[in-house]
């Protein structure tokens, strides 16, 4: 069984990107467990000063889920032809852990 990790890039408490998260994990079945991030809404604003040895414990969590995952799904939507500031910030954040490196993600944009 893979353990994906799977990430909206809405803040909305109810999103079409959530739905799709949702679905995925039905079409996927019990052969990978899907796990969902919590809510980017709860990330802090980036901080290089607060990215030491003691990050927020939000952001302990958000690396040590990713490290966990066997792949991860973000499904977003497009905000002025790109990604939401939130989900950038969460990027931010997973840089200097390297946390995403060599993990397969599978990135969905909502979108007209």
């Amino acid at each position: 069984m893979k353990k994906i990790l799977a990430i909206s890039g809405s803040t909305k408490a109810i999103s079409t990107n959530a739905l799709y998260i949702t679905a995925i994990a039905r079409l996927l079945g019990e052969e990978d467990m899907v796990t969902n991030f919590p809510s980017i809404a709860d990330i802090p604003h980036f901080n290089p000063d607060l990215d030491s040895v003691d990050p927020p414990q939000i952001v302990r969590d958000l690396r040590k889920s990713i490290q966990l995952a066997d792949g991860i799904i973000i499904s977003t939507p497009e905000y002025a032809m790109g990604l939401p500031g939130s989900l950038k910030n969460l990027l931010d954040w997973t840089v200097s852990s390297a946390s995403f490196s060599g993990k397969p993600v599978l990135a969905l944009v909502a979108s007209t």
